[in-house]
């Protein structure tokens, strides 16, 4: 066949097509109001929308098949099937239920090939259909690719907005609806985890890593990147170390500080006070564990001078030693003053060793500090010296 006789015969076949076009469209629908029942459960507007794209799929095959050179037949066809609706139909239907509305739109045009055109011109046309079959479904998931793309950077976005109001202490209505946007389903038991980014991978693909690893324990997550620091919001939380062992491994080089856990989201700023203050103070205990909750690092945090790790040490340990008994923080003093000897304490207040060693338990139970041990020690001094330059209590002297 020459090429004029080519162009001519396909010219013929498309016209033939397009005077069909509208009745091709409404056998279309039609099939797809009796076959598909997501198609009836759409609004009437989208259900609209939908029509539109089955029309522009087949008005798209009949100016695609026009073409005269195959070879030049248009790949960009997302524009020409998918610009009657709007980019947001991508989240109202799936891209399975896109691409089986246009399989068969495709379907009823080849169905009706045999009687539209005539009988020279029909094996042409259906080798066409295939053709654009295959490129119409690779329009499609570019189409949903994008979507995909642009929801996916709104949503780094909302993130981080989430993130770093719970961090700044604004948490409002509008917190809790971008959370809830966000997929994020917990409604107490927050608990804050900071840490160095890791090198060599990308936020999405680290996000997504955190994510996963919260959801295997049973745990929403949100996270976000501020500077060199990974912070990551944990909801459904029992316990916070443990929460936080699930997602350490995930963190760069250093430590990783967990803060107290929190009644919900929009009371999360307190672990995160607690957990800054925690990180930034980290590197006055060397030896710490990882991950290391804030509570653990109260004197490092009152040293750096965080006024509420201050208040919390005076709070809660050295007034209750002072209410309890008097003998208990005279006791204390005592001790580390003769370098926590039993014995030396004994003999300084005129006791036997066993009180003092049942003084010793006593202070134990009272402050959850044992002063016989290295790092509760070092808490209990530190308690001991805070609660005097408050003012507060009423310390025995020596």
């Amino acid at each position: 066949m020459t090429p004029a006789r080519g162009r001519a015969q396909r010219a013929r076949a498309a016209d033939a097509l397009q005077r069909s076009t509208g009745a091709l469209s409404t056998t279309a629908t039609a099939r797809m109001d009796a076959e598909m029942p997501w198609f009836r459960e759409l609004s009437a507007e989208d259900r609209s929308w939908v029509g539109l794209i089955v029309q522009a799929g087949i008005r798209g095959f009949v100016d695609w098949y026009r073409t005269a050179d195959a070879a030049d037949r248009g790949t960009a066809l997302a524009a020409s099937v998918f610009g009657a609706a709007p980019r947001a139909l991508a989240g109202v239907i799936t891209l399975q239920q896109t691409v089986d509305l246009v399989r068969l739109s495709i379907e009823v045009v080849e169905s009706n090939i045999d009687s539209l055109l005539d009988p020279t011109d029909a094996p042409e046309v259906h080798a066409a259909v295939l053709q654009y079959a295959r490129e119409v479904a690779f329009a499609t998931a570019e189409v949903y690719a994008r979507a995909a793309e642009v929801r996916g950077a709104w949503d780094a976005r909302l993130e981080a907005l989430v993130v770093d109001a719970v961090l700044r202490s604004e948490a409002d209505e509008a917190l809790l609806s971008r959370a809830s946007a966000l997929g994020w389903s917990s409604h107490g038991d927050v608990a804050v985890v900071l840490g160095a980014v890791p090198r060599q991978r990308t936020e999405t693909d680290l996000f997504d890593e955190v994510r996963r690893a919260a959801k295997a324990a049973g745990m929403d997550a949100l996270c976000a990147v501020q500077g060199e620091r990974l912070v990551v919001l944990l909801g459904g939380v029992k316990d916070n170390r443990d929460a936080a062992e699930v997602v350490v491994h995930l963190f760069g080089d250093g430590p990783v500080v967990v803060g107290p856990v929190a009644e919900d989201l929009s009371r999360a700023y307190v672990s995160a006070r607690a957990a800054l203050s925690a990180h930034r103070s980290a590197t006055g205990w060397p030896e710490a564990p990882r991950p290391v909750r804030s509570a653990d690092l109260l004197p490092e945090r009152a040293l750096a001078g965080d006024g509420h790790a201050r208040r919390h040490v005076v709070d809660e340990i050295y007034l209750p030693l002072v209410r309890a008994r008097g003998t208990l923080i005279e006791t204390l003093s005592a001790y580390f003053h003769h370098n926590s000897s039993i014995e030396g304490t004994a003999r300084a207040l005129f006791v036997h060793p066993n009180t003092v060693r049942y003084r010793l338990k006593q202070i134990t139970e009272t402050t959850g500090h044992s002063p016989s041990d290295e790092r509760d020690a070092f808490t209990l001094r530190i308690a001991l010296v805070l609660g005097r330059q408050s003012g507060r209590g009423d310390e025995p002297s020596l």
